[in-house]
């Protein structure tokens, strides 16, 4: 097939978007048309669609006599709203399918604005004869992913999109706009915690040679099984995927799954990069897999672009090894490992929460006390009970920032030198019936095709309630229903 012809000026955009032509090769997308995919239910109670169309709106009023079209979509391309004025763009769209309850993701509408965005994660505008369908050459569209301010993790998209003949010059620039207020929003309506800051692409050794994992504190079966797990598979020559929540202790895990077959070997960290730092991130790293005793775990492969997952898989293919495998891939859970990347793993392990592993919290704590103090630090009985108490949605990460605020005002923690944040929030333990509450929701989110609508009515509440019920007590809708 012959690709669009891209101006020198967008020299990196044309990459992006003949990288998204190959994938829709390979999807099978046809060329003439738009293959319908409808859902039969849109979530219109979710954070991001309630703080995406009040963006919008705002933004349509601006727009009042242009003919451009505002949407917002879920991480899957899946059109959650759609806000235009103009009745013939309207009528133009619904012929493509570009409507609410239609997904426009890359393997079922090939290339275009919001897809692309979804797949590498980054601003996208589609112009014309750019897009892979001949049905969509009339129009011109600009889309940027909407990241979750909390997790990180892609939530969706807003996209605009209007007649191709339009000049876009600034509709690439109100969409960026439009997904950072939406993002702010969903910051300010989400309990006021912090926002996550944005990745930075890095590479340093996770353990220098003269740690030995023997020093490491002894934690509960579920950690010590699940490094098992991981060595063995490991050891056997397996790609192995370490996936869990953020902060749960992937990289930790997999350096020390690693560190015990082989104490003496160096491992790196690569952690995601910021999309424009992805070229950069991996003309650092990647050397490193050649070199004999070296390991590269790959960290957050789920926030990688499309583009940069296919690359390493071509890497990785390259790569040849006698023993073990020369790297470690950790992501949220196997089902967000990139497409390109996922025929690789032959092992996936899963961190449990530090939720889910109270008797870790205590030794834990110790030992980033130790580690940042140099010397053993005390926790009193009351201390000890509300760091046991707390849920840490942040898991060890946040426990760690935690003890070393604490150890650095005290070599004795008692409770006043603990954080607000242990004592509120999800921290506190739960009563009898809130327990009951949550484990309620659980059933119901857990039975086989369960989904956060029909849960809500089976519990006699609304969307928008089960959803701050899920936030209240720290469950994940998509992984109860994995």
């Amino acid at each position: 097939m012959e690709y669009p012809r891209m101006q020198v000026t967008r020299s990196f955009d044309a990459a992006r978007l003949r990288a998204s032509w190959q994938r829709s090769e390979r999807y099978g997308v046809p060329e003439d048309e738009v293959v319908p995919v409808f859902s039969g239910a849109v979530d219109t109670g979710s954070l991001l669609y309630e703080c995406g169309t009040e963006v919008l709106r705002g933004l349509q009023a601006t727009l009042a006599n242009e003919p451009i079209s505002l949407m917002i979509t879920d991480s899957e391309g899946l059109v959650l709203s759609r806000l235009c004025t103009d009745a013939g763009i309207n009528r133009s769209l619904d012929k493509v399918h570009l409507a609410p309850g239609f997904y426009f993701a890359e393997s079922n509408a090939g290339t275009n604005g919001l897809g692309l965005a979804l797949a590498d994660r980054a601003p996208s505008l589609v112009r014309a004869a750019e897009h892979y369908c001949t049905d969509l050459r009339g129009y011109t569209c600009a889309a940027v992913p909407v990241l979750d301010p909390l997790t990180g993790g892609l939530a969706g998209s807003v996209n605009l999109t209007t007649w191709s003949e339009q000049s876009s010059e600034l509709l690439l620039a109100l969409a960026q706009a439009a997904a950072g207020n939406t993002a702010a929003l969903m910051l300010a309506r989400a309990s006021g915690r912090t926002a996550r800051p944005t990745p930075r692409g890095e590479v340093f050794r996770v353990y220098a040679d003269r740690v030995d994992p023997g020093d490491l504190p002894r934690l509960s079966p579920a950690w010590t099984t699940a490094v098992a797990e991981a060595r063995t598979a490991l050891a056997g020559g397996r790609v192995v995927a370490v996936v869990g929540e953020p902060g749960a202790g992937k990289t930790a895990l997999a350096s020390l799954a690693r560190r015990e077959l082989r104490p003496r070997e160096r491992v790196l960290n690569a952690r995601p990069p910021a999309p424009d730092d992805v070229g950069s991130w991996l003309t650092l790293w990647t050397p490193e897999l050649a070199k004999a005793e070296t390991c590269v775990i790959v960290s957050g492969v789920d926030a990688l672009p499309a583009w940069a997952a296919e690359e390493l898989a071509r890497l990785f293919a390259e790569v040849r090894h006698d023993e073990l495998p020369p790297f470690v891939l950790t992501a949220a859970d196997a089902a967000s490992v990139p497409v390109a990347l996922s025929p690789l793993v032959d092992r996936v392990v899963e961190v449990p929460a530090l939720r889910f592993r109270p008797d870790d919290v205590l030794p834990l704590a110790r030992h980033f006390a130790r580690r940042d103090r140099g010397r053993d630090v005390t926790f009193t009985p009351a201390a000890a009970r509300a760091l046991t108490a707390y849920d840490w949605p942040e898991n060890a990460k946040q426990l760690r920032r935690v003890v070393r605020e604490a150890a650095s005002r005290s070599q004795v923690v008692d409770t006043p030198q603990l954080p607000a944040e242990v004592f509120t929030g999800v921290g506190h333990r739960l009563s009898r019936l809130q327990a009951l509450e949550r484990d309620e929701i659980v059933r119901c989110l857990a039975e086989p095709g369960a989904t956060v609508v029909q849960a809500a009515a089976k519990l006699g509440m609304g969307r928008a309630t089960l959803y701050r019920k899920l936030a209240q007590y720290g469950l994940n809708a998509r992984r109860l229903k994995s």
